[in-house]
């Protein structure tokens, strides 16, 4: 894999999106456990998104706009579910210490998080041909390594994200208004991402 794709693939799981928000909550609110688990539930969303665009779900997606627009309204009931539950302060995403939550659901929720986003597997089928040289023998076995290493630069990146979140937990929760406010940031960031999924297009 060339250092180029290695740069492009870290700014784009950098990113502030779905599975960083995400990560970020489940780790102020769970602690590192929590947060391992959720990007362990975001990675493997993002592996079977690679399999479904490899194996042509993207173009069908893009062919089919029922197809997509079904997908599409679900992504964005999820992510203003998340956002109402943020602000009730239920489940693993309330930014306080409480009993562990339990491992399944915290890995489901991160992979139903990113499988209700129809736009991952168009990008990938967009992004990774990038890096392959037009009519080489060996686009197929590329494509897998580009895929498996987007995939790990994911979960490498996630585990930063898990880094940072930890180290500043402590602080986070000794003041019940940072608490508060840092509620209504991820409410208000898990609602502005579904209103821009709502809007996307094929």
């Amino acid at each position: 894999m060339s250092p180029e794709f290695l740069l492009t693939a870290f700014i784009v799981c950098a990113a502030p999106g779905i599975g960083v928000l995400y990560t970020l909550s489940a780790t102020l609110g769970g602690g590192i456990r929590a947060g391992l688990l959720a990007v362990l539930g975001c990675t493997l969303a993002t592996g079977v998104h690679l399999v479904a665009a490899m194996a042509g779900l993207a173009a069908v997606l893009h062919a089919s706009a029922v197809l997509f627009q079904g997908l599409k309204i679900a992504g964005v009931a999820y992510l203003l579910w998340m956002a109402w539950a943020t602000l009730q302060e239920r489940g693993g995403l309330r930014l306080e210490a409480a009993a562990p939550e339990p491992a399944a659901r915290i890995v489901r929720r991160g992979i139903l998080l990113n499988l209700l986003n129809p736009k991952l597997p168009l990008f990938f089928m967009a992004f990774l041909p990038q890096f392959i040289p037009a009519g080489s023998p060996e686009a197929p076995r590329l494509l897998i390594e580009l895929g498996l290493g987007f995939t790990a630069m994911t979960a490498a990146t996630f585990l930063g994200y898990v880094a940072l979140a930890a180290l500043s937990r402590g602080a986070v929760l000794s003041s019940p208004r940072l608490v508060t406010w840092l509620r209504r940031l991820f409410a208000a960031s898990f609602a502005g991402l579904g209103a821009r999924l709502a809007f996307e297009r094929t």
